[in-house]
């Protein structure tokens, strides 16, 4: 990590703000909504926000069929989730976006151990789980895994003590592309101009 990371003097590379292995878990784990987001066949991208859980290393949530994000990923399954920390015991400022596939779960097999897992994880009160697993467990009604292909995740905290020089600068990321090559690309035209 180059000396010039350790200093801040703007918000322009925020790719170095990643969450740790422990948080990124640690958040999927106790948020329970997300933003399910697809394209439509007209290429508009389109979410809405979702229960789910994180079990596997994947991100699993149910829908019914009749849905237009069914229709729209089958035929391409290629989805993203946005996963935030507010509402968790995290705070605020910590987000996950993960890129992946969806596989679409039709099996009795797969729907025995998620609609009572999902439940109990959205309700808490085995007695409301039971009633919401008997709701959720109809003809119409899928299962979706989301396989992870890639993790944009972010911590607002460390940006927040990285400007305060507090910050430990063992704990910056190495930046991305979009901070090393696009960012000084842009740079470069914006001087030339």
């Amino acid at each position: 990590m180059s000396d010039a990371l350790n200093e801040i003097d703007n918000y322009e590379m925020v790719s170095i703000y990643h969450l740790n292995p422990e948080d990124q878990e640690r958040l999927l784990l106790s948020q329970k909504e997300c933003v399910f987001n697809w394209c439509t066949k007209d290429e508009w991208p389109v979410g809405v926000i979702m229960s789910y859980i994180w079990r596997k290393g994947r991100v699993w949530l149910t829908g019914g069929v009749h849905r237009h994000r069914m229709a729209a990923i089958q035929r391409n399954p290629k989805v993203s989730i946005v996963v935030t920390s507010t509402g968790t015991a995290m705070g605020p400022g910590k987000t996950i976006t993960i890129k992946g596939k969806v596989v679409i779960h039709w099996d009795r097999e797969t729907k025995d151990w998620f609609y009572p897992d999902f439940a109990l994880a959205l309700r808490g009160d085995p007695a409301a789980a039971k009633k919401f697993h008997e709701f959720l467990d109809s003809p119409l009604r899928v299962v979706l895994e989301v396989v992870p292909e890639k993790f944009i995740t972010y911590d607002g905290a460390k940006m927040a003590a990285h400007t305060a020089g507090t910050l430990d600068p063992k704990q910056l990321g190495q930046p991305k592309e979009s901070d090393t090559v696009r960012l000084k690309r842009v740079l470069a035209a914006e001087r030339g101009k």
